[in-house]
């Protein structure tokens, strides 16, 4: 995980609990997956979460599945309740 930068994740206030109040958490990563799996790793209470279901918005675009998509320090990031249409 080295060759990995840092970037700084934006949680919604109900995670917050899960990441010692943490509004912002920083983790290794070059792709949305990284993100998550980084999130993770580092606060294992996001996990049943994270696996019902979350959004991903890099510089205000959503991210709807392309965990390949690739993030950077310069990036804002935000996890975020799922989006749902109807």
């Amino acid at each position: 995980m080295q060759d990995r930068p840092i970037v700084k994740v934006h949680l919604w206030s109900g995670l917050r609990v899960f990441t010692g109040g943490q509004e912002i958490v920083e983790v290794p990563a070059k792709t949305v997956g990284d993100v998550i799996q980084g999130l993770v790793a580092l606060h294992p209470g996001l996990e049943d979460i994270i696996d019902s279901g979350v959004s991903v918005a890099v510089d205000g675009k959503v991210i709807a599945s392309a965990l390949n998509e690739p993030v950077g320090p310069e990036n804002e990031i935000w996890l975020m309740q799922r989006l749902k249409g109807g």
